[in-house]
C-alpha cells in the first residue's frame, strides 16, 4: 500500500495542473487583464470559500462517500456565528466557536448514520442539506444578518504584496491545505483514510477502526465547513441565508477535477486545490471575456463530466 501510495501524488495533479496551465494560457490571449497580479489574487478570493469546503469533501470522497450537504451546512454556521454576535452579544471568538460547533455537529450527525445505521452516504447528506436549509431559514428568519463584530471579518481584510492585495483568508485557505496534505500523506490517520477508501473490509481485517475513520472524517469535514462559514462572513461582511446554494456542487467539481477518485482511495488534496482554481479561472476567464454566467455554468459541467469520464476509463485500464 505505501508504495502505491507514494505514486499518488504525481499521477493525481499531473492533468490537472495541466489543465490550469492550458486554461491560463487560453484566457491571457483573450484579456490583457487576466495575467495581472490583482486578477489572480481576486481568482484566490473569489475560490476560497468553497475551495476550503472541498478539504472536507475531498477527504468525505476519499472514503468513497460523498456529502451533498456541505454548502447549507457551511450557511447554517455562519448564520448561527452572526446571529450570536449579533444578536446575543457574543465576543467574536465565542460566536465563531458556537457556529463550527454546529456544522461539526452535523458532521457527527452524518457520520453517525453512516458508521451505525449503515445509511448511503448521498441518502444521508441529501437529507441533512434540505434540515440544514430549513434550519438556516428559520432561524435566520430569512433574513440577513449585518451587525457583527469586526472580528468576523477580519479574513476579509487584505495585505499588500508588492502592488498586490491579497486578502488574509486566501492565505488560510493555502495554509489549511498544506497542513492537510502533510496529514494525509505523513500520518498514519491519513493513510488509514485512503486504506477505507481503497477496501473497508480489507482495512477492517487488519485491525484498523474503520468506523472511527470514517466519523472522523465526517466530523473533521464539519470542522472545514466551520471554516468556510467564517470565511463567507468575512467576504462579505455579513450571515447570508441565501448562502450555500451552489456551492455544494462547486466543491464536488473541485475535488473531481482535481484528480479525486469517486470511488474512494485515490486523489491528492494539493490536486482539488487545483480543480478549484480550474473552475475559478473559468469563470473569470469567462467573466473577462463578457461571455454569459449561464456559459460559465455549461463550460463547468463539461470539465467535470470528462473528469468523471477519466477517472471511469483510468481504473477500467487498472483492471
Amino acid at each position: 500500500m505505501s508504495s502505491s501510495a507514494s505514486k499518488l501524488p504525481p499521477l493525481a495533479t499531473l492533468g490537472p495542473f495541466i489543465a490550469l496551465i492550458l486554461a491560463c494560457a487560453f484566457f491571457a490571449t483573450q484579456s490583457e487583464r487576466f495575467l495581472s497580479a490583482q486578477n489572480f489574487a481576486l481568482i484566490l478570493q473569489q475560490v476560497m470559500v468553497v475551495a476550503v469546503i472541498a478539504i472536507g469533501q475531498t477527504l468525505v470522497i476519499l472514503t468513497a462517500g460523498i456529502d451533498l450537504s456541505c454548502g447549507m451546512v457551511m450557511a447554517l454556521g455562519g448564520i448561527v456565528m452572526t446571529k450570536m454576535a449579533a444578536d446575543y452579544g457574543l465576543s467574536a471568538p465565542v460566536a465563531i466557536a458556537c457556529g463550527m460547533a454546529v456544522t461539526m455537529l452535523f458532521g457527527l450527525v452524518n457520520g453517525l448514520l453512516v458508521t451505525k445505521i449503515k445509511l448511503p452516504p448521498f441518502i444521508v447528506t441529501l437529507g441533512t442539506l434540505n434540515i440544514a436549509f430549513a434550519a438556516t431559514q428559520l432561524y435566520s428568519g430569512a433574513q440577513t444578518i449585518t451587525d457583527i463584530p469586526s472580528g468576523m471579518t477580519a479574513l476579509g481584510n487584505t495585505f499588500q504584496l508588492g502592488q498586490t492585495a491579497i486578502v488574509w483568508g486566501a492565505v488560510l485557505m493555502l495554509v489549511l491545505y498544506l497542513v492537510t496534505w502533510f496529514a494525509l500523506r505523513e500520518t498514519a490517520p491519513g493513510r488509514h483514510v485512503y486504506a477505507v477508501g481503497n477496501s473497508p473490509e480489507a482495512t477492517r481485517l487488519t485491525g484498523i477502526a474503520t468506523d472511527k475513520v470514517l466519523l472522523g472524517v465526517y466530523v473533521l469535514a464539519g470542522l472545514f465547513y466551520g471554516i468556510a462559514s467564517l470565511l463567507s462572513v468575512a467576504r462579505t461582511g455579513a450571515g447570508d441565508p441565501n448562502a450555500g446554494q451552489t456551492e455544494n456542487l462547486d466543491a464536488i467539481s473541485a475535488v473531481v477535477l482535481g484528480g479525486t477518485s469517486l470511488f474512494g482511495g485515490r486523489g491528492v488534496i494539493l490536486g482539488t486545490l487545483v480543480g478549484a482554481l480550474i473552475v475559478g479561472v473559468f469563470r473569470n476567464g469567462l467573466t473577462l471575456m463578457g461571455v454569459s454566467s449561464v456559459y460559465q455554468i455549461l463550460v463547468t459541467g463539461i470539465l467535470v463530466i470528462l473528469a468523471v469520464a477519466t477517472d471511469q476509463l483510468s481504473r477500467k485500464g487498472v483492471r
